[in-house]
């Protein structure tokens, strides 16, 4: 009795096959006739299948071709696995490689055997591709090496909603410069619960983040529709890092396909970094390693206190109006304030910051006397202010307060460990990149 997944998809799947010239490695036609005729190679049968690791009943059968013409297969929509070619004849695969119809190489893996090529994701639908097989076996004259091809298209994605992702940060038009602690972010248009495993690792392999020079990273999953991306240790000092997303007809559940998205290019400055001992009541800033200055401060006093932690600068406003109200002190109260103040360098979306304080000049680099924010002289936050920029990294060590949180707050993603960190990605230990390209459609 034909199996369930043989008979359901029988009907789905359309293939061509035509002549097509098959060269050898010396690029020379072979013979096909007289006293040479018994070192023709027989024609290579390679097997394909779309649902290999899909998990759960694919409807695709698996499709033997005989590669001694113009051999093409297509898959439609409904393969939900990568594309995985086996040889079914004697020898072995020297060497694949799968291109889409811009040139770019979908990547996969060869076994330890040598007779079998995996793509690292399935393909996405809607595209052509071409597969150049290098063959390797063993004939009368000894060893032999020739090139086959298989032409393999998907059928475009059914019609119907389409994921796609805002990258961040910014809006993606044009080039900025951020600090080198700033994260990737990735707004998705339609959540993946954490209970669908396959459609986040298949969300998250379609992610791709480059950056130069090369620094190790991984995604992280926030919530349902949020991801962060950041380096095992901070961008490095001067990188042009590159966000795209290569989802567009990737199937990501059985009613929604990735869709475009708009791509993100940004740079990162020099590593600046402020470090506010609370305990010294300074604050040092470092350029690259090297101390510019320390500045006398004040912090969070007793039950306002300053979170201690890492936090990433969010943005600078030349004045900015605090109310007491804003942090839950009622008005009227002796803590009630309202100020102007002058030179704010914002570390937290609910309101801390880095600023002038003129009327704590006599208690800065002795006492903690704000509700929560890190003061200082109006010269010296002037000087911070005009010194930092977006994403560069403010340390609070040595207090009392509670830890800067990782999430929903402003950005804490360096307070999570690196094993932390990998223990939100739907990949594993797959998770870890070089910052280097998709498995979908890795650069050239």
């Amino acid at each position: 009795m034909p199996s369930r997944r043989y008979v359901q998809g029988w009907g789905a799947l359309s293939l061509a096959v035509g002549a097509v010239l098959v060269t050898t490695a010396a690029g020379q036609a072979p013979p096909a006739s007289g006293a040479h005729a018994a070192n023709v190679p027989e024609a290579a049968v390679v097997r394909v299948d779309a649902c290999a690791g899909a998990g759960g009943l694919c409807r695709v059968p698996r499709t033997t071709l005989a590669l001694d013409g113009r051999a093409a297969v297509t898959l439609p929509a409904a393969a939900t696995g990568p594309l995985d070619l086996a040889l079914r004849t004697p020898g072995r695969l020297a060497d694949v490689t799968v291109t889409d119809r811009r040139g770019r190489r979908i990547a996969g893996h060869t076994d330890t055997g040598g007779t079998r090529w995996t793509s690292e994701a399935a393909l996405p639908a809607g595209d052509a591709y071409t597969a150049r097989l290098v063959l390797e076996d063993t004939g009368p004259a000894g060893l032999r090496r020739r090139v086959v091809r298989l032409a393999v298209r998907t059928d475009r994605a059914p019609a119907g909603e389409r994921l796609t992702v805002a990258f961040g940060p910014g809006d993606g038009g044009g080039a900025r410069t951020y600090g080198v602690g700033q994260p990737v972010t990735a707004e998705l248009s339609h959540p993946v619960p954490a209970d669908a495993p396959a459609a986040r690792r298949v969300v998250e392999r379609a992610l791709e983040v480059r950056s130069e020079p090369r620094a190790v990273g991984a995604w992280h999953w926030v919530d349902a529709d949020t991801l962060h991306y950041r380096p095992r240790a901070y961008w490095p000092a001067g990188a042009t890092v590159r966000v795209r997303s290569a989802l567009a007809g990737a199937r990501v559940t059985d009613r929604l396909y990735g869709g475009p998205s708009r791509p993100l290019t940004f740079s990162t400055g020099a590593r600046v970094e402020a470090v506010t001992d609370v305990a010294a009541h300074e604050m040092r800033v470092y350029r690259d390693g090297r101390l510019l200055r320390v500045i006398p401060v004040t912090t969070g006093k007793r039950g306002f206190r300053t979170r201690v932690g890492t936090k990433v600068v969010l943005g600078k406003e030349r004045t900015v109006r605090m109310r007491g109200d804003s942090i839950g002190i009622a008005r009227g109260s002796r803590e009630f304030y309202d100020l102007k103040v002058r030179w704010a360098t914002r570390v937290t979306w609910s309101g801390e910051y880095l600023h002038a304080a003129p009327w704590s000049v006599d208690a800065q680099g002795s006492a903690d006397v704000s509700h929560g924010c890190t003061g200082m002289s109006t010269e010296a936050a002037h000087w911070f202010y005009r010194t930092v920029r977006e994403g560069d990294l403010v340390r609070v060590v040595n207090g009392y307060g509670e830890t800067m949180a990782p999430f929903g707050n402003g950005y804490g993603d360096w307070n999570l460990d690196w094993p932390g960190w990998l223990r939100g990605s739907a990949l594993g230990p797959a998770a870890v990149r070089a910052a280097a390209g998709s498995p979908l459609r890795p650069a050239l």
